[in-house]
């Protein structure tokens, strides 16, 4: 699937050329990741002989996806996303269930504003999310491929997420 996500991140990416707007989707990202799992965490299902979230059943096909798009992002997104669940656990587990569900609306209208922020002020354009439904699943990847580059690591993803040279012309 390297040559599918590849393209798809092309997409994206024109879309989120600010680093003040891919800032913002870092923040936003993982806001919502942990206030969306939240309230799944305290849902236990019966699997194989033990109990396993809601959240981690629901996450599991999303998780799968990302592997399949490119397998190094994707172990570093399910990294990412055990000390999320293990967060999300932690405090859903240690609150009454009223404050819970305050922290969820916190964190989600907290993410969905970061969003916002980042492609009205900083990229000066409608999120990607509204003309492409997909790139609801591509955000995560854009930010772990951004990360993996910022180590030093996939150059091959390096030249498709690369900044507009400041004196280009933008299509915004």
């Amino acid at each position: 699937m390297g040559g599918f996500f590849q393209r798809q991140l092309a997409v994206y990416v024109e879309y989120h050329r600010d680093p003040r707007n891919t800032a913002m989707h870092v923040v936003g990202i993982l806001l919502l990741f942990t206030g969306a799992v939240m309230p799944l965490t305290l849902v236990k299902v019966p699997l194989f002989g033990s109990e396993v979230s809601l959240a981690v059943i629901l996450a599991l096909p999303v998780l799968v996806y990302w592997l399949l798009l490119d397998v190094a992002l994707g172990i570093g997104i399910l990294a990412v996303s055990i000390v999320l669940f293990t967060v999300a656990s932690t405090i859903a587990a240690q609150v009454s269930t009223v404050t819970m569900w305050a922290i969820f609306a916190a964190l989600v209208a907290l993410g969905l504003a970061a969003q916002a922020i980042g492609h009205k002020i900083f990229e000066g354009r409608e999120a990607s999310l509204f003309t492409f439904p997909s790139h609801l699943l591509l955000g995560p990847m854009f930010v772990m491929a951004k990360l993996f580059i910022a180590l030093g690591f996939r150059r091959d993803l390096a030249a498709i997420l690369a900044p507009l040279p400041t004196n280009s012309l933008s299509t915004r």
